[in-house]
């Protein structure tokens, strides 16, 4: 086995693995009222294929961490199929996912029997105007039923991921999280980024890192977590004292690009060796033009070895992905 590893000495283990680019919210930072121009069904990867795939990553490449992404994971048809033939593939992978929730109470507990360990939910406010301004749905019970079907399911701990919008829901931090841990959910705030289909992200309207944790602290008692941070992507703070947490992504402004450990592989069969990047590596039609899995393997690691140091959002020079998250995956 020969690891992912780039120019720069990172090692890739946390692969993303987007299996559509569809989603049936509508957030505003996302993508426009309505909708985009979703993938051909025949660009799409197979279930098969999907599952080729990942078990090239977990068996040549070495990968520990699967996660299934979208658009909106819960939307495809084969996921709990597909859970269930990664889990036998390597019993020590750890699969979790990244949903809005939306139909995971009907799903939480076919995902948990088929082999998933964890959820991740969206849901960047508890207050219904709100949250149908964001997404444009009138939603947010069916995200509430869901996010408790995971718990009970036991796809936990539960990690709630949100996003603040200027004028929209920055106001609402504490709230959101005397929401989650009253709950026992796990709260953590991502900085907004330039993936948005529109390309209207603007920097200076952007919630910063820190205008979240003073917001935060206006209510709570914040204190570094002690625990090693690693290659994760929240920044942990115990909440008074402990022991839940809060966690901040912060993308944008504090770039953790050093010590980053995920690749991504879009639906339509592309590797992503950074969210951000501009260029992309082709399995999909490798794969059906014949390519065994060591030449698959091969082209991964090619792909993984050009990733640039970091994303570049504070250099000049910096272009906008062309794809919006709903096409890259989380």
């Amino acid at each position: 086995m020969q690891p992912l590893i780039d120019q720069h000495g990172r090692i890739a283990t946390d692969l993303r693995v987007s299996l559509t680019d569809r989603c049936n919210l509508r957030c505003t930072y996302c993508m426009p009222p309505e909708g985009l121009d979703w993938m051909p069904a025949d660009d799409q990867l197979t279930d098969d294929e999907v599952v080729r795939l990942i078990g090239v990553a977990v068996e040549r490449l070495g990968v520990r961490e699967v996660r299934f992404t979208g658009g909106e994971p819960l939307v495809r048809r084969g996921l709990v199929d597909i859970v269930r033939q990664v889990r036998s593939l390597d019993a020590g992978v750890e699969m979790s996912i990244t949903t809005n929730a939306l139909g995971l109470a009907r799903t939480a507990h076919a995902l948990a029997a088929a082999g998933l360990d964890r959820a991740n939910v969206s849901l960047d406010t508890v207050r219904r105007r709100t949250f149908e301004t964001i997404t444009r749905r009138d939603r947010l019970d069916d995200v509430i039923a869901g996010l408790a079907a995971a718990e009970a399911a036991g796809l936990g701990p539960v990690k709630v991921n949100a996003v603040l919008l200027r004028g929209v829901n920055d106001d609402q931090a504490p709230e959101l999280l005397a929401w989650c841990l009253e709950r026992g959910y796990q709260l953590r705030f991502i900085e907004q980024m330039p993936l948005d289909a529109q390309h209207g992200w603007d920097r200076a309207s952007m919630v910063t890192a820190d205008e979240i944790l003073s917001s935060l602290s206006s209510v709570f008692r914040l204190s570094p977590a002690s625990e090693p941070r690693g290659s994760a992507p929240a920044e942990l703070f115990h909440v008074d004292g402990g022991p839940a947490t809060v966690g901040i992504i912060a993308s944008v402004t504090r770039p953790f690009c050093g010590d980053c450990d995920r690749v991504r592989l879009t639906a339509d069969g592309q590797v992503r060796n950074c969210l951000f990047a501009r260029s992309e590596s082709d399995l999909r039609l490798a794969m059906r033009s014949g390519a065994t899995d060591d030449d698959l393997a091969d082209r991964w690691r090619v792909a993984m070895w050009g990733k640039a140091a970091g994303h570049g959002i504070d250099d000049p020079t910096f272009l906008q992905p062309d794809r919006p998250m709903s096409a890259i995956g989380g």
